[in-house]
């Protein structure tokens, strides 16, 4: 994963992982950031559902998961670089950029089912020679915008204020300034791209299985425009409604909380993960695990598990996650693993979260989702992260709105 990630977040271990780790946990954990990432979300959100009104009122079906991969990427680009990409909008730069960085993600998913692929890397030829394409693209655009944002942020430009800048990129650039006096371009490409990955998959993916529960249970989609409507501001305006949907909103959204949180116990989206034992430990069935031992973990299979969750564990219940008073009621992340847990869970939970509540009940207050062939059967394809194969192709009837 280095030629791509580098010496990213999700890439290392040891101290670049924990001097990486502790500049995230402050600005994840900021009210700026919250804001700005929240503001994001919902003009994001907003943009997504125009672009699906538009398609509903000619009856045209859609890949919402292509939708949604584009709105993510959009978002958390904005988010991590302080850019706008406009893959929704059809910006040919960002569009190459977006496709490049899929591409490079999934040639180096194959290196783990082809034996032979450091000859193919030497050789340049085949998947390998595509993937070194596919880093020059990410790596031209991703350069460019760093030194762009770090020539605004240098002492000569008198007229930039620093603390104007809410995005990640310049969070990192002034905490990396203050440590070393300088601009480290590859160690701020290497940890922006690994958040950008984090923040665009998963939750896209996430949203894509979500929407197709979402079609295969009405009930809860009625329950959940409901929920929305109840929360956010009455209005007929997608974007009014869209930004008053404030973290104080969010939080009354506790069915909906629920019904993410269910899809993610049976579609997580890291369907497999793995640790490497740093010492010789036992585990707590009894198998004895050596240092430097790699230890496999199912999170996929770990959700549908009937000793862990009951009889009914592959039923989507999002029932099973509220109180007697209809409240969030949370698990152990040693039990519901999708944010993995310990010392390497989630930064970007309560973000994540953020941007799938914001989505979904935007999408769910004005629209009807329908999956566009009732009967044809939906598989996974497993890739970093869990996707639907083929896409996820549904129908959006506009709802009566007054």
């Amino acid at each position: 994963m280095g030629d791509l990630f580098g010496d990213g977040i999700f890439a290392v271990d040891g101290d670049k992982w924990k001097q990486q780790r502790k500049i995230a946990s402050y600005d994840f954990s900021t009210r700026a950031l919250r804001d700005f990432s929240g503001g994001v979300f919902n003009r994001n959100a907003a943009k997504l559902a125009h672009i699906v009104s538009g398609n509903a009122a000619a009856k045209q079906p859609m890949d919402f998961q292509a939708l949604l991969m584009k709105a993510t990427m959009d978002s958390i680009f904005t988010i991590a670089f302080g850019v706008d990409l406009g893959t929704l909008s059809g910006s040919d730069e960002g569009s190459r950029f977006a496709a490049a960085f899929d591409d490079a993600s999934e040639f180096i998913l194959l290196r783990y089912v082809d034996a032979f692929w450091k000859v193919s890397r030497f050789l340049n030829v085949g998947a390998e020679a595509a993937l070194r394409h596919r880093i020059k693209v990410v790596d031209e655009f991703v350069y460019k915008c760093i030194r762009a944002r770090a020539d605004e942020m240098s002492d000569g430009n008198k007229a930039h204020d620093t603390g104007s800048k809410d995005d990640l990129l310049s969070r990192f650039i002034l905490a990396t300034n203050s440590d070393t006096g300088k601009v480290d371009y590859k160690y701020l490409r290497d940890i922006i791209l690994n958040i950008v990955m984090a923040g665009k998959d998963t939750t896209a993916g996430a949203l894509a299985w979500f929407l197709y529960m979402m079609c295969k249970h009405p009930e809860v989609q009625e329950k959940i425009s409901k929920e929305a409507a109840d929360a956010g501001e009455a209005t007929s305006s997608i974007d009014d409604f869209s930004r008053s949907l404030t973290e104080e909103a969010l939080n009354k959204m506790h069915y909906l909380h629920a019904a993410l949180t269910e899809t993610l116990r049976l579609y997580p989206s890291l369907p497999l993960d793995n640790k490497e034992c740093f010492s010789d430990d036992v585990l707590p069935n009894g198998f004895s695990v050596g240092k430097g031992d790699i230890v496999f973990y199912a999170p996929y299979a770990m959700g549908r598990m009937e000793r862990l969750w009951s009889e009914d564990a592959i039923a989507f219940r999002p029932e099973r996650w509220l109180d007697e008073r209809g409240e969030f009621l949370p698990e152990s992340p040693f039990k519901f693993t999708a944010f993995q847990a310990g010392p390497r869970i989630c930064l970007g939970k309560e973000f994540a979260y953020r941007q799938m509540k914001i989505f979904a009940a935007v999408l769910l207050r004005f629209f009807v989702l329908e999956l566009h062939d009732k009967y044809a059967s939906v598989n996974y394809r497993t890739m970093i992260t869990l996707y639907i194969d083929q896409g996820l192709h549904l129908t959006a009837t506009a709802r009566g709105i007054i």
